[in-house]
């Protein structure tokens, strides 16, 4: 109601500017009925637009969507304020993945239930792990602590905020910025590239979609082939990890008999890849036509709706499986830090690879120097890959 208060009143204030204007140009040929019709249309308008963009929000928010994960250093009553008060308004888009015990600081009321995640000097190992996006210091300690988490806190990309009677001097010029009801204020803000994020997000949805249309007779024809080839379903669907460890379920052409899953152990020794990866190029698993759609890679056209749904991109690391990321180290997930891609730089630079750190290497090399340009050129060397026939 807040936003809306101050979209009618931005409105007003524009339309007593727009008549103020005609009343000193004298434009007395244009009649004030027009004008009052276009400001009550505009406000009308603009007041829609942001309310069912809020509801857009809020859906995505509570679907896991576009959501900050945060970490709370303190474990006294200002740092459980801090996460009650966050919980109870869900359309921040906050979600509080555990408090950071200070050494000497109170920990009366820290819950035992797990909330207390660990401690200070641990804080950015914590932070990799659950993917956090900020980090709220509400306990007291020596301002010299508080700087060297801001140092580390702009190394990582973190955002880092403080309660207002903590800062001691370190942000005089910083303003207070409220979190719902509650102060704080910014020591740093990691940089957010918005406009390329936009892009990137406007182009999966453009290509998906032609991608989907153009394709569709094919699409038809590769459900038919795998109907009539072997019993089952045409589309399987199996969990995947996206960005920042949210579970999805990612869909594929059914390329393997129905119990492939249960299959699966009787079958590990014959794993050729290294690492957490699992790769056989003779699968006895995989059927007749199931092994034509893996070698043009058309087994994974159905992940274009993933990519309309949000959960992928057309361009990034693939999404792994919830068995292989058990497995990760700490450095391997910078790979979760995007969406997952239909195809990225390993899958047209490095495919027949079995190294799974030049796996990772190749998702963080994309990763770190992204770019629109960079996207189109792994598209286009994809159809050649594609093309070639030399899909697993």
């Amino acid at each position: 109601m807040h936003e809306q208060h101050l979209s009618v009143r931005a409105c007003f204030t524009a339309g007593l500017l727009l008549t103020g204007a005609l009343y000193l140009l004298h434009a007395d040929d244009i009649p004030r009925r027009i004008v009052l019709i276009a400001l009550g249309l505009v406000t009308i308008t603009l007041s829609l637009r942001r309310f069912f963009y809020r509801i857009l929000l809020y859906n995505r928010f509570d679907r896991g969507v576009d959501t900050r994960n945060i970490l709370i250093v303190g474990t006294g009553p200002e740092a459980h304020a801090l996460r009650h008060h966050i919980e109870s308004i869900r359309h921040l888009g906050y979600v509080f993945k555990g408090f950071i015990a200070i050494s000497g600081s109170p920990a009366s009321m820290a819950s035992s239930t797990g909330d207390v995640v660990g401690a200070l000097d641990s804080l950015f190992q914590h932070a990799r792990l659950r993917f956090v996006d900020e980090i709220f210091f509400t306990a007291p300690c020596e301002r010299g602590v508080v700087q060297d988490v801001l140092d580390q806190a702009r190394i990582h990309g973190i955002d880092l905020r403080v309660v207002p009677h903590l800062y001691d001097g370190l942000a005089w010029n910083a303003p207070i910025e409220y979190i719902g009801q509650f102060p704080t204020i910014p020591l740093h803000c990691g940089y957010v590239p918005q406009f390329g994020n936009f892009l990137k997000r406007t182009v999966d949805i453009i290509f998906s979609s032609l991608a989907l249309v153009l394709l569709s007779p094919l699409l038809l024809l590769i459900a038919a082939a795998i109907k009539l080839d072997s019993r089952g379903p045409v589309l399987y669907a199996s969990e995947r990890i996206g960005k920042k460890g949210r579970v999805f379920h990612c869909f594929k052409f059914r390329t393997m008999v129905r119990d492939a899953e249960k299959r699966r152990a009787d079958i590990m020794h014959m794993n050729e890849r290294d690492g957490v990866l699992f790769k056989i190029t003779n699968d006895p698993r995989i059927t007749r036509i199931g092994r034509v759609l893996r070698k043009y890679s058309l087994d994974e056209l159905p992940q274009f709706l993933n990519v309309l749904l949000g959960d992928m991109s057309v361009v990034g690391p693939r999404p792994p499986i919830a068995s292989e990321v058990r497995e990760y180290k700490l450095s391997h997930l910078r790979r979760l830090d995007v969406k997952p891609g239909i195809t990225g730089l390993w899958q047209v630079q490095g495919r027949q690879d079995p190294s799974f750190d030049s796996y990772v290497s190749l998702d963080v090399t994309y990763i770190e120097n992204w770019s629109i340009w960079l996207d189109f050129k792994i598209i286009v060397r994809t159809i050649g890959v594609v093309l070639a026939g030399t899909g697993s």
